[in-house]
């Protein structure tokens, strides 16, 4: 069976690994922030008032979905975790923390565009289960 890589142009597959690697990359760094405890990182989550568990239980999902997001079979998936995630921040940043939102907005579509443009191989996996 071939993959989606396979069917799509080299632009579209640099294209798809920039999106990969960017992301990826950033969503390990945001991880990183959250589980070392950087001040910035404690401060937001005790004013969202969950807790600090939360801090840590949103950074590991981070590091799950960045890592995700790096292995092309995993990495639909991995863009729809953090697409999650990145709808809580959204949430918390516009009703909670009452600060500038539009990077997570950013963020967001660029995840939502990384499913689309691997929705053939969310399909094979669909098709597997």
């Amino acid at each position: 069976m071939e993959t989606t890589l396979q069917h799509q142009s080299r632009a579209a597959q640099i294209g798809i690994w920039a999106l990969r690697l960017v992301l990826g990359l950033a969503f390990l760094f945001f991880s990183f922030m959250k589980l070392s405890g950087q001040p910035n990182m404690v401060a937001e989550f005790e004013t969202v008032g969950l807790g600090q568990w939360f801090r840590y239980f949103t950074g590991l999902l981070e590091l799950i979905g960045g890592l995700a997001i790096l292995v092309p079979r995993w990495s639909a998936l991995g863009a729809i975790l953090l697409l999650v995630v990145d709808l809580g921040a959204l949430v918390a940043q516009v009703a909670i923390l009452h600060v500038d939102w539009i990077h997570v907005v950013v963020i967001g579509a660029l995840l939502a565009l990384l499913v689309y443009l691997q929705r053939d191989t969310l399909a094979n996996l669909r098709g597997r289960a």
